[in-house]
C-alpha cells in the first residue's frame, strides 16, 4: 500500500486541518472501544518544544536521513535547516502535502512497509512521534528491520521514539494488556485507528514497548542498541546501530 484512500484518511484531516487553523484535536480509537482525545499542535512543534529527549537524539542524525512517518514534517524541517538531505515519507496523502507546503523539500506519500522501494543509501533514519510503534509488533519488526538494513550505509543508525507500556496502574490498559497475552500478541501490541470529524482511518497495530522488549525485538536483526534516553515519563528514545 503505497498510499490511504482519501476517505480513510483521517489522519490526514486533522493535520490539514490543524495546519489551516481549523481546529487541533486527535481522536484515537481503540479496538477495545477506549476513546482517547489528544492534540495535532505537537506535529507542528519547533525542536526548542520537543520533548528533551527527542531534542537530544536527533543529535545523532547524520548524513542522508529518512525520516518514516513524517506528519506535518517538524522533523524534516529541523534536518533540512542543519543541513541534512532529508527524504519525508508518511502513508497520509494531506499530510505529505501539509509537510511540502511548510516548506520540506523531499515528501512522498509511502507506507513503512514499502520502503523497500527506495534506494538510499541513508545514513539515519528517524521514527519520531512515538514511531517505534509503526513497527506494530515483533515478526514486522524484524521484517522491516531487516528493509532498513537494506536501504541504510554501514554506520546508520535509527532514531526512534518509543513508549513503555507497563509505565500505568490504569486497569483498562492492564486489562488490554491481559487480553493481548491472552491472545498471543505483545501486551503493548495495541490496535487502534484514528477518527476526524466523519473521517475514520482503517484499524491497524501499534507498538507500545519497554526498552526490555526492544532489546529482544532487535536481537539476530542486524541492529543493536546503542543507547536509551529516558523521561520522567513512559516516552523514552533509542538509538539503533548496525552490529
Amino acid at each position: 500500500m503505497i498510499g490511504m484512500k482519501p476517505e480513510l484518511d483521517a489522519y490526514g484531516q486533522e493535520i490539514w486541518n490543524c495546519y489551516k487553523g481549523n481546529s487541533t484535536y486527535e481522536i484515537v480509537e481503540r479496538e477495545d472501544g477506549l476513546i482517547d482525545l489528544g492534540s495535532a499542535l505537537p506535529y507542528f512543534q519547533e525542536r526548542d518544544q520537543w520533548l528533551a529527549h527527542e531534542r537530544e537524539a536527533i543529535q545523532r542524525a547524520h548524513g542522508a536521513v529518512l525520516d518514516v512517518g513524517c506528519g506535518a514534517g517538524r522533523v524534516a524541517l529541523y534536518l533540512q535547516q542543519q543541513g541534512h538531505k532529508v527524504l519525508a515519507i508518511d502513508n497520509s496523502p494531506l499530510a505529505v502535502k501539509v509537510t511540502k507546503l511548510r516548506g520540506v523539500k523531499a515528501a512522498r506519500v509511502l507506507s513503512i512497509a514499502d520502503i523497500r522501494t527506495l534506494r538510499g543509501p541513508f545514513g539515519a533514519i528517524v521514527m519520531y512521534g512515538n514511531n517505534f510503534g509503526l513497527f506494530g509488533g515483533m515478526t514486522k519488526a524484524r521484517r522491516l528491520l531487516a528493509m532498513m538494513d537494506r536501504i541504510t550505509s554501514p554506520d546508520a543508525n535509527i532514531i526512534a521514539a518509543a513508549s513503555d507500556p507497563y509505565r500505568t496502574s490504569d486497569p483498562i490498559h492492564l486489562a488490554y494488556h491481559k487480553r493481548n497475552r491472552d491472545r498471543g500478541r505483545m501486551a503493548g501490541q495495541v490496535r487502534l485507528r484514528i477518527r476526524y470529524r466523519q473521517f475514520r482511518g482503517g484499524w491497524f497495530d501499534y507498538l507500545f514497548a519497554s526498552p526490555g522488549e526492544v532489546r529482544s525485538i532487535v536481537e539476530k536483526t542486524g541492529w543493536t542498541v546503542s543507547e536509551f534516553l529516558e523521561s520522567p515519563g513512559p516516552g523514552y528514545a533509542v538509538i539503533l546501530k548496525k552490529s
